[in-house]
C-alpha cells in the first residue's frame, strides 16, 4: 500500500512512539490524499492520526514480536 511505511514489528528494538506516529501519519496521508490538510479538515486529519497511532500501538503490544 504505502511503501514508505516501514515494518515496526520484529525489529531489534521495540517500535518507539515516534516511529508508530510517523507510520500512522503516512497511512492517513495516503488514505486521505492530503499531504497537509486544509484548516477545515485539520481536526479530522489529526484525530485520524491519533486513532491510527493508538490502534497500531495496541496491535504491536498484542502480537508476538518475534519474526518467524
Amino acid at each position: 500500500m504505502c511503501r514508505s511505511i516501514k515494518t515496526l514489528r520484529g525489529t531489534e528494538s521495540p517500535a518507539t512512539d515516534e516511529e508508530i506516529r510517523a507510520a500512522a501519519l503516512q497511512f492517513v496521508r495516503k488514505v486521505s490524499g492530503y499531504r497537509e490538510p486544509s484548516k477545515k479538515n485539520e481536526d479530522a486529519f489529526d484525530a485520524a492520526v491519533r486513532d491510527v497511532t493508538k490502534a497500531s500501538r495496541r496491535l504491536l503490544d498484542a502480537v508476538d514480536p518475534a519474526r518467524r
